[in-house]
Formats: C-alpha cells, sequence, structure tokens
C-alpha cells in the first residue's frame, strides 16, 4: 500500500486538506443562539458532536470568535437544530457571513419557536431540537501551548424536543429522520437513509 505524509504544519501538498473528509461525516451543528440586547443568530457548525451521556453534553467549536461565540458567552444559552434534508438549503442559506445585526431565521425563510427552558429559539421547521445550558468555553492550544484562535463551547442538553413522526414503537428513528452530515472537500454532505443501517449488538 503506497501511503501519503504530511506534516501539517508544513502543509498536505494535495489539492484540498484531506482532514476534514478524513474525520468526516461529520453532524451538524446548527446553532441558534440571543444576544443581550435579543438579536437572533442561526448559525451551522461542521465541528460538532456529543460528548457526554447522562448528562447529555453536546459541544461546538467556533473557528474564529464569531457572532454565535460572542452570544453564548454573554448569555451562557444556545439551542441546537437537526438538519435534515429538506432543510439543506436553509441550512446553507444560514451561513452566510452577515453583519451581526442579520437574523439568520428570516434570512433562511426558517420560523423562530420558543424554547421552554432557555431564551434563544428553536427552529420550527427542525424535527429535533436540544435546549442547551453553557458548561465549559475552551480556547485551543497546541502542542507547543500556544493558543490558536478556536473556542469549543461545551452544553448540557436541559430540554429535548422531537417531532412525534421521528418516532417509532416510541424509538427515535435515525434512518428515517433524513440526517445530513457534512463531508470532505469544499461542498460535500452526506445523508443517511434505511439502506446504510446495519446492526450490530455488543459482546456480553
Amino acid at each position: 500500500m503506497s501511503i501519503h505524509f504530511y506534516e501539517p504544519r508544513q502543509g498536505h501538498g494535495l489539492p484540498h486538506d484531506p482532514f476534514n473528509a478524513i474525520v468526516g461525516p461529520r453532524p451538524i451543528g446548527w446553532i441558534s443562539s440571543l444576544s443581550q440586547s435579543g438579536v437572533l443568530n442561526l448559525a451551522p457548525y461542521s465541528f460538532f458532536n456529543a460528548f457526554n451521556y447522562i448528562p447529555p453534553i453536546v459541544g461546538f467549536a467556533s473557528i474564529g470568535e464569531k457572532d454565535t461565540l460572542r452570544n453564548v458567552q454573554e448569555t451562557g444559552q444556545f439551542v441546537w437544530n437537526l438538519a435534515t434534508r429538506p432543510l439543506a438549503e436553509a441550512m446553507n442559506a444560514s451561513c452566510a457571513a452577515v453583519s451581526p445585526e442579520v437574523d439568520e431565521f428570516a434570512l433562511a425563510g426558517l420560523t423562530p419557536a420558543p424554547s421552554r427552558l432557555v431564551k434563544p429559539p428553536r427552529v420550527e421547521e427542525s424535527p429535533v431540537s436540544f435546549e442547551c445550558q453553557v458548561t465549559q468555553i475552551i480556547q485551543l492550544q497546541r502542542a507547543d501551548g500556544d493558543t490558536v484562535p478556536t473556542w469549543l463551547v461545551l452544553g448540557e442538553v436541559v430540554g429535548v424536543h422531537i417531532a412525534q413522526g421521528s418516532l417509532k414503537d416510541g424509538i427515535y428513528d435515525t434512518a428515517a429522520a433524513g440526517h445530513i452530515l457534512r463531508g470532505g472537500g469544499p461542498a460535500d454532505y452526506f445523508s443517511i437513509g434505511p439502506e446504510q443501517l446495519f446492526q450490530m449488538h455488543r459482546p456480553r
């Protein structure tokens, strides 16, 4: 097997950085937040995942000090909304680089729906939303200790909204929900469907 090796600090020597494609496809952190002055913000983050089960903790990384980061620093709250195939274009529209006073809900043609326990609204059209209270905001650093302009935001999920249609006999049906995930390359996304489903039970 021929191997392409590179040290990231010296460049990858390829037409496009393969890192994002290898660590993928990744769930999308479609984060809604609210500034202290009440301005809505909605933005997708491709570095997002779950990090704990009980209590449930999710996190996303903001590369640069973006509006979402400033909002969660000010308020300590955010909502994660599931991005699905029917919402892909709206999700993409919400990532436009616009000034802080622009409401991405309106920009993407989406409806802000009231949350139960936090102030930021959820996306009404999304079949799943997590209301979150920030637990930690960590600036990342290199192996030598130098900081990088990226902040990991971790939040405890304090409220969960699930559309009844996404539950099958009381079990969340991931395959039917239409999740979309971020892949590599400048524009690659993936969707999940029943054809990708296989089952494997843990050894006892």
